[in-house]
């Protein structure tokens, strides 16, 4: 079981939530025998119980079509490469002082050039990316939130076979509303499967990042793919 590091109790509005989705795979979807199909990526996604006993799916499912932000600040997440069939799941882990959130894509498309071709798009928009963005306190109908800075950075990844890269976001708050997040999004390619893996770990009254979020979503990433091969 993977367990990551908690944080005490707490109601945090930037969690996000996805339709939660699980199944299994057999014999036959195995991706020794070519193409990845959705059954397979369905049953390779962490469940809460691989994370931790405090983690659960949320009550309330949103559009599966929706990506998460690569970029940061009020900058709208990417749209889905045209042609692939997307499964997702998604996760939660609030506490007193901060949340985590776990959120897993996979784009199944017919075959590897297409997958090519949207982690290619993916990526285009990844690179497009500010690499610091300063946002000023926003109050709307449902939430409140501070001023902060947002810092982007992209890498390159290889994880067991899967490659692309990933888009690692730091997010402070001014002083007066200390709080930091941690974002990773991992984007993979295998075959005919782009998998868009996004971990979070949000943490008020904080200045620095969290211990072991490196660690963490590196393990959360290579758990799914170790399972896919």
């Amino acid at each position: 079981m993977f367990v990551t590091a908690r944080p005490r109790r707490v109601a945090v509005a930037a969690a996000f939530a996805l339709l939660a989705v699980a199944g299994c795979t057999s014999d036959d979807d195995k991706p020794d025998a070519g193409r990845i199909d959705v059954t397979t990526m369905r049953g390779a996604f962490l469940q809460a119980a691989d994370i931790g006993p405090t983690w659960t799916a949320p009550e309330a499912s949103a559009d599966p079509q929706q990506m998460v932000s690569f970029c940061g600040g009020t900058v709208a997440p990417p749209s889905i490469p045209p042609g692939a069939d997307p499964v997702s799941s998604s996760f939660a882990d609030e506490g007193e002082t901060g949340a985590q959130t776990l959120e897993q894509l996979a784009l199944v498309y017919p075959d590897e050039k297409a997958a090519q071709a949207g982690q290619a798009l993916l990526r285009a928009v990844a690179d497009g990316c500010q690499p610091t963005l300063s946002v000023p306190a926003a109050v709307t109908s449902d939430k409140s939130e501070p001023a902060y800075t947002e810092s982007v950075e992209v890498r390159e990844l290889d994880e067991t076979g899967w490659s692309g890269f990933v888009l690692v976001r730091h997010k402070k708050y001014e002083a007066s509303h200390p709080g930091v997040a941690d974002i990773a999004v991992a984007v993979l390619t295998s075959r005919n499967v782009v998998l868009v893996d996004s971990y979070a770990i949000y943490q008020l009254n904080k200045s620095e990042s969290a211990a072991g979020f490196e660690a963490d979503w590196q393990k959360l990433v290579g758990s799914v793919v170790q399972r896919v091969g």
